[in-house]
């Protein structure tokens, strides 16, 4: 079981046969669209979330000429040194449960850099929020977003994020609702089925 078209592809090019699918779910009770105002900053508000590390790109997002406010949810080891370099974005650290999904709700666009990601649950956590996801055109987000409306995928980031801001909540929630945890699970029950 894979969960994503691209990681299929990736082994049934290595001969690997019997593939099935099982996606990511995300908690869409939890992940909803909310009031906006929980976040007081200038808008548009441009939201990255997740570990704040080399490895994840952010620099690219922080970099970017956006109008509005860029925050950013989560830590790691490059928290001192770029929000030293960024004083204009919002660090607020790490936030879970409620707090992390009022976060999600409260912005206009979720930025997503990474380009080494396999998925990024985080787009659907974003998605469920009814925020659009901007993203680089790689695994992950062409997993989770190319085609479906609900995400602006371009090597051009700023662009991908000016393109997002457009986007209906609602195609955004209703994209992410095909990766409820409940259809998570009757496509994991479906694929026992398959096996028997």
């Amino acid at each position: 079981m894979v969960a994503t078209q691209t990681i299929e592809d990736a082994l049934k090019s290595r001969g690997f046969r019997n593939i099935r699918r099982w996606t990511r779910g995300v908690d869409t009770t939890l992940f909803r669209p909310r009031d906006k105002g929980f976040l007081d900053f200038p808008r548009p508000i441009s939201l990255y979330v997740g570990r704040v590390a080399v490895e994840k790109t952010i620099e690219d997002f922080l970099a970017l000429p956006l109008d509005g406010t860029k925050v950013v949810v989560g830590d790691g080891p490059q928290r001192a040194e770029l929000t030293a370099r960024y004083p204009d974005v919002r660090f607020v650290g790490v936030r879970t449960g409620e707090d992390l999904a009022c976060h999600y709700a409260a912005a206009d666009v979720f930025v997503f850099p990474s380009r080494t990601d396999t998925f990024g649950l985080v787009l659907l956590e974003a998605l469920a929020s009814g925020v659009p996801v901007a993203a680089y055109p790689v695994p992950g987000p062409l997993d989770v977003v190319d085609g479906c409306g609900a995400g602006c995928l371009d090597e051009d980031l700023g662009a991908a994020v000016r393109d997002a801001l457009a986007i209906p909540a609602d195609v955004c929630r209703a994209h992410a609702e095909r990766f409820s945890w409940q259809a998570s699970v009757d496509q994991f029950l479906g694929n026992l089925d398959v096996f028997r």
